[in-house]
């Protein structure tokens, strides 16, 4: 067999194995001897098809750790306020929601400002693990007035698109966002939810969502692998 035929079967099969799952994405794939061994060529080759998967955008290299399949990456573009729900569709995966917490509590002092309601008024919170194409990709967190969202206490939530049920059950379309990102490291408890590493970089997207007639609804905090989220921005310098 040539080289070129050679390094076209190795990617073929490993595209393949990464497609059917047999490699899930966010995973280490084995090392380039196993894989040589494994396929029946030789190292070089399969440089040449990983090199081409990597190109393609569907693995990634560490120095360090080896080659690893690209895991789902969320993207949130400039002026549209997208769910998680609406950005995993776009990809044509499916979004999962798994509840942590949902707790009927006092505002605190903070959270009733920004929200606009009485001091110490209940409101819903709720923690979700979120995910795409089987993976978990962030820690989502919402405190919402419970007046104004009760119906959402009594609602399972699993694998459901927050905003949608708040249109659908309460009658309350989300129209804007108020939304900041930083840098954070993850801590033991979130390095174990999302899978990486403890002290693995996330972004962390704090808003405020706010109905069409400028009423706060939601305070939102989501917590994202740092390798599987991307902000994008069009900047414009100011003109004279």
């Amino acid at each position: 067999m040539s080289d070129l035929a050679a390094s076209e079967q190795a990617y073929s099969r490993l595209a393949e194995s990464i497609r059917r799952g047999v490699y899930q994405p966010g995973r280490r794939l084995p090392g380039e001897r196993a894989l040589a061994e494994e396929l029946q060529v030789s190292r070089v080759t399969i440089r040449k098809a990983l090199g081409r998967l990597q190109a393609e955008g569907t693995v990634v290299a560490s120095a360090q750790q080896g080659w690893f399949v690209r895991s789902p990456t969320a993207s949130q573009p400039p002026t549209v306020l997208q769910t998680f729900t609406e950005m995993a569709r776009a990809r044509g995966l499916h979004a999962t929601s798994r509840i942590l917490e949902s707790t009927i509590r006092p505002a605190a002092l903070e959270e009733a400002t920004r929200l606009h309601i009485a001091p110490a008024a209940d409101v819903l919170y709720l923690e979700r693990l979120r995910g795409m194409g089987g993976r978990p990709l962030c820690l989502d967190r919402s405190t919402m007035p419970l007046a104004m969202v009760e119906p959402l206490a009594q609602t399972d939530l699993t694998d459901r698109s927050l905003y949608e049920t708040l249109e659908t059950l309460c009658g309350i379309e989300v129209f804007r966002s108020s939304y900041s990102v930083l840098a954070e490291a993850a801590d033991e408890r979130l390095a174990e939810l999302l899978e990486i590493p403890l002290g693995s970089p996330v972004l962390v997207g704090s808003e405020i969502s706010y109905t069409r007639d400028d009423t706060p609804i939601n305070l939102g905090c989501a917590m994202h692998r740092g390798d599987a989220y991307r902000f994008e921005a069009d900047l414009f310098r100011p003109q004279a």
